[in-house]
């Protein structure tokens, strides 16, 4: 990073500079992003020199919400016009190693954990980061209530308002400016820091602003136990397993920053009763209904009372502890090694760069590559600094435009050629090669072959990844004109991969195939979020691999594994069919919501022949896009279909989500022309003049409740969706 006057995090701001923070920026045009393989990292250039020396770019611009200067191009007369301009307009975008990034936001649990780590470890904040996430949280305040949500578009919460006004603390806002003293109130009205969730009373205890014994028990001794016990944490989802891993580490070791003159006063802004006057212990279950989206179960209680009352008193003698916190800790540094210490997420890295700040020191090497990789996480926009929700979207996000190009009909213009060998490029760079060191002593799926969310530094298989990409290597590399970058043998490899990651049930799940019983959300204690414990059969993630198995059975490897790769199919395609609703549809868990997961659906049933005419079943699922068309032609889908499990419209039809279901009603071969038309002309119509689309609501979700953005979806769909249509009809003009 560039070299800025730095702020002391142990260090009580001062109150007479304090009014000016609150509406400090920086200047955009000093911010550069840098990627490098993948990994993504903004700049703030101090002097006139280095800005000279190194031009922002049209990317730059357009992450910054700044003008980018391209031109408007031709009013599109057709669907195939109007995906060339969106092309021409997003290949601007494309970064030098080949991907496409871009916010992936929308979490506002985050930044807390991040900042507090900075804060308890002594990390110097620099001050444009400290201006930069101000001015985000002040933007994303909710400007009725004065408090946050979970996620942007979420109503406030304990877990957003408590942590995120910490946040704002600690980085130098003034108790008294009037959007904090909102704030201070709409906390106060939900009851105070007290009925916070579980994640939130860890964070605060770690800072000191919270007594330890609020904090309910997640003992390292549960690492201990022998693999076949059915509440075992290898069986556990590999987000929660990698976040309680060092979350159990940190609390047994006792760790809580020392208090200092603002931690101190904060004591006494975030509860409603003097700090001293607060029995914390009675506190481990008090939660807000407003945070409390999973009620911790009584099953869960008892444990905890159990833990506390007799485990912890009693029978938990050092050598036991000593055993487990250094088994813990083992599991923690394969975790840095096996992703050189990008972690799997934002929520468990801060968490290692904790426990590796407690067990190997301040200045040892662990905690100063910890320092760098969590700006992997940070990113700059409009409206300021933000943590993404990975350190980035690049293999997911390049894959589909590969996908969406090729769908177009458009991957053999030459003026397109060299953005696709790029993209290619980029894909065969991210492969993983090999299998994790150690991978049964951590628990580690095979990932030889695959390929991860973001990049192959973070190293994780994740079977709809590595389904996408593969598939767009085989599409590309099967075109004339284009170089064989990715060898049979490593085709082959993902393939092996993704033929061990299918369930019992026959449909895939995420990152692992599923390990434990869903009786273990009874012990779910993050209160905050639904199906978090173990991993689910998918929709979006079975219809990937079905697709990408097909591809490459049919027209790549007709011999290599061919009856498995039948049977797989088979019964991957059976499974897709049970999970649909009596209404036609099914529930999305990766985007919103209904919509999200109908598009992949029937994309799979369509890769195995079924369609309008033959299916039933796919009839129906058109029937029920069909009746939930808007007036304007569009489709629109609120976030709150995820939460409760219901269909909800949105207020307004959205593009995203329009583009959907004309795909969706494409593949499905749906012989009702008009209303597709219609959703088509909807599209063109707020295609902007140099190619792009306006920012409408979020697009993503996870476990049921938090939502997330991606941004690049507005390019991505519309391009395949017009695409797809002008095959389809012909490519006539739209009015």
């Amino acid at each position: 990073m560039a070299r800025m006057r730095k702020q002391q995090p142990n260090q009580a701001p001062l109150s007479e500079k304090q009014s000016d923070l609150a509406d400090q920026r920086t200047d955009p045009s000093r911010w550069r992003l840098l990627d490098e393989r993948g990994r993504q990292t903004w700049h703030y250039l101090e002097s006139d020199d280095e800005v000279k020396a190194w031009p922002q770019s049209v990317a730059d611009r357009y992450f910054l919400g700044l003008l980018t200067g391209l031109p408007p191009l031709p009013n599109p007369e057709t669907p195939l016009n109007s995906a060339q301009n969106a092309v021409a307009y997003f290949s601007q975008l494309q970064l030098p190693p080949g991907n496409w990034g871009c916010e992936y936001g929308g979490p506002l649990f985050l930044l807390p954990g991040l900042v507090i780590t900075w804060y308890v470890t002594e990390t110097p904040v620099p001050e444009h980061i400290s201006i930069e996430i101000r001015r985000y949280l002040f933007a994303r305040q909710n400007q009725v209530d004065g408090g946050w949500g979970l996620h942007i578009e979420g109503e406030s919460s304990v877990f957003g308002t408590a942590m995120n006004y910490v946040v704002m603390r600690l980085l130098g806002a003034n108790e008294e400016d009037k959007r904090m003293v909102k704030a201070r109130g709409m906390l106060h009205k939900l009851g105070g820091a007290v009925n916070g969730p579980h994640w939130a009373k860890f964070w605060l205890s770690v800072l000191g602003c919270m007594e330890p014994e609020a904090v309910n028990p997640v003992p390292p001794e549960l690492w201990l136990l022998p693999d076949w016990i059915p509440i075992a944490p290898w069986r556990w989802w590999i987000h929660i397993r990698q976040v309680y891993l060092p979350m159990s580490y940190i609390v047994s070791k006792g760790f809580r920053y020392p208090l200092t003159p603002l931690t101190r006063q904060l004591r006494e802004e975030i509860y409603t009763q003097p700090y001293s006057s607060i029995n914390f212990a009675s506190h481990r279950n008090s939660i807000s209904p407003a945070d409390n989206y999973h009620p911790k179960s009584m099953f869960l209680n008892t444990v905890n009372q159990l833990l506390v009352n007799i485990w912890n008193r009693y029978m938990r003698t050092h050598a036991i502890r000593e055993r487990a916190e250094q088994w813990a800790w083992e599991l923690i540094r394969h975790e840095d090694e096996n992703t050189d210490f990008a972690n799997l997420g934002p929520v468990n890295g801060p968490m290692n760069f904790l426990a590796c700040y407690i067990h190997d020191g301040p200045d040892s090497y662990a905690v100063e590559r910890h320092r760098q990789r969590m700006h992997d996480f940070l990113w700059v926009k409009d409206e300021g600094m933000l943590m993404n929700g990975t350190n980035g979207v690049q293999t997911w996000d390049t894959s589909f435009l590969i996908q969406a190009v090729v769908e177009a009909g458009l991957a053999e213009d030459p003026e397109r050629k060299p953005m696709l060998i790029k993209a290619l490029e980029f894909l065969d760079d991210q492969q993983i090669r090999d299998d994790c060191r150690e991978q049964g002593a951590c628990y580690r799926q095979r990932r030889k072959g695959a390929w991860a969310f973001s990049t192959r530094e973070q190293g994780y298989t994740v079977s709809d990844c590595t389904s996408e990409a593969l598939k767009s290597v085989i599409l590309l590399q099967r075109l004339p004109g284009f170089p064989k970058l990715v060898s049979d043998e490593r085709i082959r490899d993902a393939i092996d991969t993704l033929l061990t990651m299918q369930n019992a049930s026959g449909g895939f799940a995420s990152y692992e195939p599923i390990r434990g019983s869903q009786y273990l959300e009874y012990m779910n204690a993050a209160e905050v979020f639904g199906r978090i414990m173990v991993e689910y059969d998918y929709p979006e993630c079975t219809t990937a691999v079905v697709t990408a198995l097909a591809m490459f059975s049919r027209t790549h490897d007709t011999s290599y594994r061919k009856a498995e790769i039948e049977k797989t199919i088979s019964r991957a395609v059976s499974w897709i069919l049970k999970d649909q609703r009596k209404d036609g549809s099914w529930y999305g868990s990766w985007g919103i919501c209904f919509t999200y997961a109908g598009m992949f659906a029937l994309e799979s049933l369509a890769s195995v022949g079924r369609n309008y005419s033959n299916d039933d079943r796919v009839a129906l699922a058109c029937k029920f896009f069909l009746d939930r068309q808007m007036t304007d032609g569009g489709w629109g889908e609120s976030y709150k279909s995820c939460t409760d499990g219901v269909y909800t419209p949105h207020e307004r039809s959205q593009v995203v989500q329009t583009c959907w279901v004309i795909i969706a009603l494409l593949e499905a071969q749906c012989p009702e022309r008009e209303p597709i038309e219609k959703a088509v002309r909807l599209v063109m119509s707020r295609q902007q003049e140099d190619g792009s689309w306006k920012q409408e609501a979020i697009e993503g979700v996870f476990n049921k409740s938090c939502m997330i953005s991606y941004p690049n979806y507005k390019f991505i769909f519309p391009i395949k969706a017009l695409g797809m249509f002008a095959k389809r009809f012909g490519d006539p003009k739209v009015q």
